[in-house]
């Protein structure tokens, strides 16, 4: 609401000073809540999938060998992406954007807790360079989207260090949980990034629209976005947002995370967050406790799990029982969606169709997750009994 009365333009200092500077205190604080150097530089965008679209054509600028954003990507070597199987679709719409193409991505092979391989990713660049293209980017997830899983950071870095090749991370869900205790260590290989992407409205528990890009070199966003035209009587002796990323009209959209965290401070934040990923753990063991319930997996505050009925236990293994349980299990998501009781997602992992629950709410407490594996159930129950008697039942267990 103050925002919107104030209704500054955060693109030029000179339209807006104190936004501004209130903009530049909140990528400071976000850079060192996530563990990443606070000198560097950021500015706040509309979420997730824009503040990696930054990170990406910060790359596109710095990476190659010729001036890309003259003579475009016609005037040098093939530039080459390179991202785990669990990226977030955002990889796809830059690299469509930027003018790469989508058959710039290498996909690198995950492992058993969805992890990048790094073996893999050595390979994949060594085979590129062989054939004269230019190793440009290569994406860290730090949190992924069905698991939470937390690539090995730094073992990455160094990799792009090797390579010289742009190393971005993609925390838009994770990267907070940086410094906060019980968190994989290897997420605090993101301060090793030249680019991080995070989003307060994620698990900084900001309203929409709030994102963050952040950059560890600082000319590095005024080197991919900047032109200046006659009518831009704007000089740099103060940040002009305009020249740091795509918009030139900008919102107040710091605002709010500032208030927030003026409020609750650094360590509150941290503590909340690592209330969530307790209660994540907690949730995992309810789930485990419970006889129709199949606990998969647990990564900072995701624990993804599914309904098998008693008799399907012992056949979950079996192609006609597989394919049951993943119908079922689609079926009971939009059952517990429809309750009103919880919310839950979904997730497909080792081609397993799973639920989700993604903790990233202050307010959610132990009675929540407590009750959260008793509705399941209950309403899993209904949705089998459904089936059956419609005919969807793959074949007829013993007793």
């Amino acid at each position: 609401m103050l925002a919107a009365a104030i209704n500054p333009n955060v693109g030029a200092w000179r339209l807006a000073p104190m936004a501004s500077e209130i903009e530049a205190q909140v990528v400071r604080w976000i850079a060192e809540l996530a563990g990443f150097p606070p000198h560097g530089g950021g500015l706040l965008v509309s979420g997730g999938n824009m503040a990696n679209m930054v990170g990406f054509l910060a790359a596109r600028a710095a990476v190659p060998s010729h001036d890309v954003r003259r003579a475009g990507l016609s005037g040098g070597p093939r530039l080459r992406v390179y991202a785990s199987e669990e990226t977030h679709t955002w990889i796809h719409k830059a690299a469509d954007l930027s003018g790469l193409g989508t058959d710039a991505i290498t996909w690198i092979r995950t492992d058993a807790r969805q992890r990048m391989d790094v073996t893999a990713l050595r390979a994949a660049i060594e085979r590129d360079v062989e054939v004269g293209a230019r190793p440009m980017l290569v994406v860290g997830t730090a949190g992924s989207v069905s698991t939470g899983a937390v690539d090995p950071l730094p073992e990455i870095a160094a990799v792009c260090k090797q390579a010289g090749a742009w190393f971005h991370v993609d925390g838009a869900y994770g990267g907070f949980a940086a410094l906060a205790a019980g968190a994989p260590p290897d997420l605090r290989g993101l301060a090793l990034a030249d680019s991080v992407a995070l989003d307060p409205h994620k698990w900084l528990y900001a309203p929409l629209e709030a994102g963050c890009t952040l950059v560890r070199r600082p000319g590095a966003l005024r080197d991919a976005f900047s032109y200046h035209p006659a009518y831009y009587h704007f000089g740099q002796e103060a940040t002009n947002y305009l020249d740091l990323g795509p918009q030139n009209s900008r919102g107040f959209r710091a605002l709010k995370v500032w208030l927030a965290l003026q409020h609750a401070g650094r360590s509150g934040c941290l503590r909340m967050i690592e209330d969530d990923m307790r209660l994540s753990r907690r949730l995992y063991e309810r789930v485990a406790e419970h006889s129709e319930l199949e606990a998969c997996t647990q990564e900072l505050s995701i624990t993804t799990f599914r309904y098998v009925p008693h008799d399907l236990s012992s056949h979950a293994g079996s192609r006609e029982v597989a394919a049951y349980l993943d119908a079922l299990n689609r079926d009971l998501l939009e059952r517990v969606q429809n309750s009103g009781e919880a919310f839950v997602s979904n997730a497909v992992v080792d081609g397993r169709y799973l639920l989700r629950a993604c903790i990233v709410n202050f307010h959610t407490g132990e009675d929540d997750v407590d009750a959260l594996p008793a509705i399941v159930a209950r309403l899993g129950r209904e949705a089998d009994a459904s089936m059956r008697a419609a005919g969807s039942f793959p074949f007829r267990t013993r007793p």
